[in-house]
């Protein structure tokens, strides 16, 4: 693994004290072009982890705030008809960038949150008949406000199934709360912040976390615990989607562990973010409550070495 990895993290806790977990799986996602969801109260740092990532990287970055009167065409672009070539232009919308802040994306009507679901999926959006190709590196990162706040709208199980993770920010502890109220906001030192790592490692790194392998009785375990998730009354059981994701997040913490090849942990450590809010999502439960109880399943799912 390199040492601009472990710088990355480094300057990422310098920066969000307390968040090593939430930097290592952003970036995890951020390398593997997937989407995250982020649920937490406001003030929590959601917006800080997302422009650091942005700042680090140097990619394209573009903010959306989701509000009741966004309409879909306000994401995706609109055709404007220009009359000196008699012929339809397309406007690219902010859609149309490398790393996407989709902001309190609850707070957009279902018709608005909608407008998202063929990019987080296909990475590409089709306005008018016309497929418009979006970036080659394209990772839409979403936070919302806990679920029952007011003028929020209740995403869709089939939105939730395309977010890799989803996690909460947490609450610091005494120590860096005290460094936070020493050292003073974060967004005011993002600016000052230049990108250390260039797009070519971020592809290195991507292709070296592909590489990661998976033992035949590691794909058998994470099937058993798929095939489990689905005989319980009480949660949805997990998609293929969702199977495919653990495998590849799998990789990513094994890389991150600075191994090339899967082991049990990996599957079990990576599980909550993964499948939480696509198993529990009908209950209405908090991020937390979610990462618990599917943590408590995945205890449940034995590994046997030799079947």
């Amino acid at each position: 693994m390199s040492k601009n990895l472990d710088k990355f993290l480094f300057q990422g806790e310098s920066f969000l004290p307390g968040n090593k977990v939430q930097l290592r799986l952003g970036l995890m996602a951020l390398l593997l072009n997937r989407n995250v969801l982020i649920e937490d109260v406001p003030g929590m740092g959601k917006t800080t982890l997302v422009k650091f990532f942005a700042k680090a990287t140097g990619l394209e970055f573009r903010r959306i705030q989701f509000t009741s009167d966004l309409l879909p065409s306000d994401i995706l672009g609109v055709s404007i008809f220009h009359k000196e070539s008699e012929r339809f232009i397309f406007k690219p919308g902010p859609i149309f960038g490398e790393l996407i802040l989709a902001d309190e994306l609850n707070r957009g009507t279902p018709k608005t949150q909608s407008a998202l679901l063929q990019a987080m999926e296909e990475k590409h959006v089709t306005v008018d008949g016309v497929a418009h190709q979006l970036p080659e590196k394209f990772c839409l990162f979403a936070t919302q406000n806990p679920r029952g706040q007011y003028g929020t709208y209740p995403l869709p199980e089939s939105q939730l199934d395309r977010f890799l993770f989803k996690f909460s920010m947490g609450h610091l502890s005494k120590a860096e709360e005290m460094e936070l109220l020493t050292t003073g906001p974060r967004l005011e030192k993002l600016d000052d912040l230049v990108p250390f790592i260039a797009p070519q490692e971020l592809k290195t790194w991507e292709a070296e976390i592909r590489a990661v392998t998976v033992s035949p009785t590691l794909l058998e375990y994470l099937t058993d615990v798929l095939q489990a998730s689905r005989k319980k009354d009480d949660m949805w059981g997990l998609s293929p989607r969702a199977g495919l994701d653990l495998l590849e997040a799998a990789r990513a913490w094994a890389y991150f562990e600075k191994r090339n090849y899967v082991i049990p942990d990996d599957i079990q450590n990576v599980f909550p973010y993964v499948s939480g809010h696509r198993m529990f999502s009908q209950h209405s439960l908090t991020a937390n409550m979610e990462f618990m109880r599917a943590r408590e399943f995945i205890s449940t799912v034995a590994f046997v070495k030799d079947k």
